[in-house]
């Protein structure tokens, strides 16, 4: 096999950096353990979500319920990443009024809902 070289990286100033590539056999994981929601705006800034909660719903039953923290996050404790299956995600706020309804797909281990 044929081992290709990358040309060196150059900074401002002629400084030459030597850089390394992860190892073919390095292992990867996930960052998070546990399935974690953001509820953003389009712009990419989170709602205010305190009091919010989410459920998770698979073959049309509840599967978790979590409370969303004041900067629009919620973390489902009892589901691991990379998560197996497609989830039904429903957003509700602080009066029980279902505000979003997403589907997780499977192989994911955040989820952003935008908007």
């Amino acid at each position: 096999m044929v081992r290709l070289v990358s040309p060196p990286f150059i900074v401002p100033g002629g400084t030459v950096v030597r850089t390394s590539r992860p190892s073919a056999n390095a292992r990867t994981s996930p960052t998070f353990n546990r399935l974690t929601v953001v509820w953003v705006q389009t712009n990419g800034v989170p709602f205010r979500t305190t009091n919010f909660f989410a459920q998770l719903i698979r073959n049309g039953r509840v599967v978790s319920q979590a409370v969303f923290d004041p900067f629009g996050v919620v973390r489902f404790n009892n589901i691991g990443t990379l998560t197996q299956v497609s989830y039904e995600l429903r957003a509700f706020n602080p009066a029980g009024i279902l505000q979003r309804v997403r589907t997780i797909p499977a192989g994911v281990q955040t989820f952003a809902i935008i908007g």
